[in-house]
C-alpha cells in the first residue's frame, strides 16, 4: 500500500513542478524540447506540450508500475522490492523533469529570453 502513496507524492510533485514552470516561462510561446551536444535546441514546442510531455509520460508509467507491484506476485528473490522499484521509478522521472526544466531556463537565460 505503501506505493499508491509514492505514486501519489510522485504524480502530485510532477504536476505542481509543471503548473510552477508554465508560471515561470509564461512569456514564452515554444520551449525548447531537444539539444545537439553543443548546447543548441534541435526542436521546440508549443509552451503548454512542452511542459506536459513528461508529466504525460511519466504519471500512466509509474501508475502501471503502482499497479503491476499490487497485483503481480514478484519472482522468487524479489519479495520486498515492491517499494524500492516504486520509489526508483517515481524518482527518475522527477530528476529527468527537473533536469529538463534546468536546461529550459539556462537556454533562455543565455538567450535572452
Amino acid at each position: 500500500m505503501a506505493q499508491i502513496v509514492i505514486g501519489l507524492i510522485a504524480t502530485a510533485i510532477l504536476m505542481r513542478m509543471s503548473f510552477l514552470a508554465n508560471d515561470r516561462f509564461a512569456d514564452q510561446p515554444r520551449l525548447p524540447m531537444q539539444w545537439f551536444l553543443d548546447g543548441k535546441v534541435t526542436w521546440t514546442a508549443p509552451r503548454r506540450f512542452a511542459l506536459a510531455f513528461i508529466p504525460a509520460l511519466a504519471i500512466p508509467i509509474i501508475w502501471v508500475t503502482v499497479a503491476l507491484t499490487l497485483f503481480v506476485s514478484p519472482r522468487p528473490g524479489q519479495e520486498g522490492f515492491e517499494i524500492p522499484v516504486t520509489l526508483f521509478m517515481g524518482g527518475i522521472f522527477v530528476a529527468v523533469y527537473m533536469l529538463h526544466l534546468w536546461l529550459i531556463n539556462n537556454h533562455l537565460k543565455r538567450n535572452g529570453g
